[in-house]
């Protein structure tokens, strides 16, 4: 090594697993990413992203300098700007003097409704603690929300309903301690690796048998003992007909179910008609696996439950995570080690986002914003008048979009988020969009949605910042500045300060809610003094590693797994469920069923990855669909197709494959030329608020050479 050779340990910024990356330094250039096996998440294993990924940071294309918009945009005028020639760029103290000073106008003349932000689940724990408490304390709004809306939101609500804890109750490694598992809705060798590395390895190693409940033969099905092809939006019957089996078969704990749950008998009464049978109408599973799967996750000594975005991302996504919640009860599959239920986060800090309180119902930690007492509290941590904050619950993502125009939502700040690749139904959102009065992007790049913004914020990357994330297992672990900002690029929390005293002086407020921190630290000591669940978090004690929340103070050593004792709300509640079907069926017009996800070289809207060389490695959308499809459909190999809803048609190539049945298509969500989302529909779980993206009824017919978008389009061609 050099003088000048250095190497750096933070946390990888791509999927939820939290892997430690140990960045190798030569002056500002990263030259080679590691991972050090005693590392407690990841064992020195690292997938394509966190490996090689990271050239982002470098990218031609990234914006450093803060920019405002040439031409004033107008409600139902404004329009999409990636080319810099529209913008001019703008010192800090210009950018957010505007920002302040339209802000405020709109806040005073149409009150905090108007006021809306998009916090980040890519961004750290302190950026999303300062960002929310900025709109809540200043602009008294309580619409806020991130991708968690998009994503498990349903899981969220269920488990709180549940056992009154919505983070994942154990950690992914105990998949060793497992003899039987389920995963379900979850591609997990290419959305979360290397955790498939270790369910593989208990597998292989230890004699785990895995039950896979999943539309298409994702590589995971290839370890499995038991695959359940069901088609899509069928969750309900399938997992309610396991529970029938097992009860009508006395598989259950009753002694769990007396001690620690409540209202069996309804929920028992529920289950009667969810018969094998049944279930194989509904879902096309036949019904012996349904009874051998029932069997095998009875039985188990020691049974969890992993899922991802294939349980939530429906219209019943609540009623899905509720019927999985069921069967962990019934059996007792929870509060030990090697149990309990486990949702997969997909974005590196939606859990700590979460935590943080970027969603519109919940303070930080969960805390409801309608409570009295909650209100109170927040009110005297942040030197609010009594009464000033918010009693109302605000709006969600999907619901902020759609009150854009008169008298709803006219000023709407993103930090980090995409909604015009992640909102459902692109068209409905583009058009909103086009309403809106002002639009702040803090970002890295101009993506499609920083390409309507009046003011764009260049932010710092993960590389160039300190701060945490909280990863799926709610390890909270240090990210470190290893390279200097790009430009006159700032880190987030740096940002939303300087704004923030503006505001504050703007509205005769000055330091109300205390904004003079001299680092990430200092803000995470603040968040343990609001949030019970972080007050043991520090930035000493997570040098090394990182530790579990809850850490109820700096003694406390971390929760590896939740629920030992009791559950959160007392006594764990079952849910009675009626069956539950897709939204949009199926018919002669749209024969086809579209699900959407993510695949292993890509991340979320692309921001990132497609600013990469690995969209070199996958550089354009590809439809899968079933060789007895295509066949019918007269679809070959690599030809073009066009896909339409309802709501929307996209032009794409075809891959035809055994991975996907028959009556399915899959396209990934990562490519604004095929943009999967101008295909969905924004119809949404009435409890959890979330979209229905894995079941769209869409048709397929070839399409002409000439109709694919140009590849030049693509948004990465710049390096270094």
């Amino acid at each position: 090594m050099t003088l000048n050779d250095r190497v750096v340990s933070t946390t990888c910024p791509f999927c939820g697993v939290g892997c430690t990356l140990q960045l190798h330094m030569q002056d500002d250039f990263i030259y080679r990413v590691t991972s050090p096996h005693d590392s407690v998440v990841n064992h020195g294993n690292l997938c394509v992203k966190g490996r090689f990924g990271y050239d982002f940071v470098y990218n031609q294309k990234r914006v450093t300098t803060p920019l405002i918009r040439r031409t004033p945009q107008k409600p139902g005028q404004r329009s999409q700007a990636f080319d810099l020639s529209e913008w001019r760029e703008a010192t800090w103290d210009e950018a957010l003097d505007y920002i302040a000073d339209r802000q405020m106008e709109i806040y005073r003349r149409d009150g905090a409704h108007a006021m809306a932000v998009f916090c980040c689940a890519k961004a750290t724990n302190e950026d999303n603690y300062l960002i929310e408490k900025l709109f809540r304390s200043l602009f008294r709004t309580n619409h806020v929300d991130h991708c968690t809306r998009l994503c498990h939101a349903a899981s969220v609500v269920a488990l709180q309903m549940a056992v009154g804890s919505s983070a994942m109750s154990n950690t992914a490694a105990e998949v060793a301690l497992n003899d039987v598992f389920i995963v379900t809705g979850s591609n997990t060798s290419e959305n979360h690796p290397i955790i498939a590395l270790q369910m593989k390895a208990a597998i292989q190693k230890n004699g785990a048998k895995l039950i896979v409940v999943d539309p298409r033969r994702v590589e995971m099905v290839n370890y499995a003992t038991l695959w359940l092809p069901e088609k899509p939006g069928s969750d309900v019957s399938v997992f309610s007909a396991m529970a029938h089996v097992i009860l009508k078969e006395k598989l259950y704990n009753q002694a769990f179910i007396d001690e620690r749950t409540e209202n069996f008998a309804a929920f028992a009464a529920s289950m009667e008609k969810f018969t094998p049978e049944y279930a194989e109408s509904v879902s096309g599973v036949d019904r012996n696996l349904i009874v051998e799967a029932a069997r095998l996750y009875g039985n188990a000594k020691n049974a969890a439950i992993y899922w991802s975005l294939g349980i939530p991302e429906h219209t019943h996504g609540t009623a899905n995570a509720l019927a999985l919640i069921n069967l962990a009860l019934l059996t007792g599959n929870i509060g030990r080690p090697g149990t309990g239920l486990n949702p997969l986060r997909g974005q590196n800090n939606v859990q700590g986002a979460s935590d943080m309180g970027a969603m519109p119902w919940h303070y930080p930690g969960y805390q409801r914003v309608d409570n009295e007492d909650n209100a109170r509290k927040f009110e005297q941590a942040w030197n609010i008048e009594p009464g000033g904050l918010n009693r109302q619950l605000g709006l969600t993502t999907t619901e902020i979009v759609s009150s854009i125009g008169p008298g709803g939502v006219q000023a709407l700040y993103i930090m980090g988020e995409n909604p015009m690749m992640s909102e459902p139904d692109l068209n409905h959102t583009r058009h909103k969009f086009e309403q809106l009065e002002f639009l702040v992007a803090q970002d890295i790049f101009i993506n499609e949605s920083g390409a309507f913004a009046d003011v764009f914020l260049p932010a710092t990357s993960w590389a160039e910042k300190d701060g945490t994330f909280t990863n799926t297992d709610r390890r909270v672990q240090r990210v470190r500045q290893a390279i200097q900002p790009r430009g006159q690029a700032r880190p987030d929390w740096k940002i939303l300060c300087d704004l923030a005293k503006r505001l504050e002086a703007r509205l005769g407020r000055p330091n109300s809610a205390y904004w003079d921190y001299q680092h990430p630290s200092d803000i995470m000591r603040e968040i343990g003094s609001v949030v019970p669940e972080y007050r043991g978090i520090t930035y000493p004690r997570i040098e090394r590693e990182g530790i579990q929340v809850p850490s109820w103070d700096e003694d406390h050593p971390g929760t590896p797994y939740l629920f030992a004792g009791t559950f959160p709300r007392g006594r764990g509640k079952f849910h009675p469920l009626d069956d539950a079907h897709m939204a949009e069926m199926p018919d002669e017009d749209y024969p086809l069923i579209l699900t959407t996800g993510r695949v292993l070289e890509h991340w979320h809207g692309g921001t990132l990855t497609r600013h990469s060389w690995l969209d070199d490695l996958f550089p354009e959308a590809l439809m899968e669909i079933n060789p007895a499809d295509a066949a019918r459909l007269n679809v070959a190999e690599g030809s073009p197709v066009r896909v339409t809803s309802r709501r929307g048609s996209i032009v794409l190539r075809a891959r035809v494959t055994q991975k996907t049945t028959p009556g399915v298509v899959f396209i990934p969500f990562h490519f604004h030329e095929a943009a999967a989302n101008l295909l969905t529909q924004d119809v949404i779980d009435p409890q959890a608020k979330i979209p229905e993206y894995k079941a769209s009824a869409v048709r397929v017919a070839p399409a002409s050479e000439s109709e694919l978008v140009n590849p030049e389009a693509r948004q990465v061609r710049g390096r270094y």
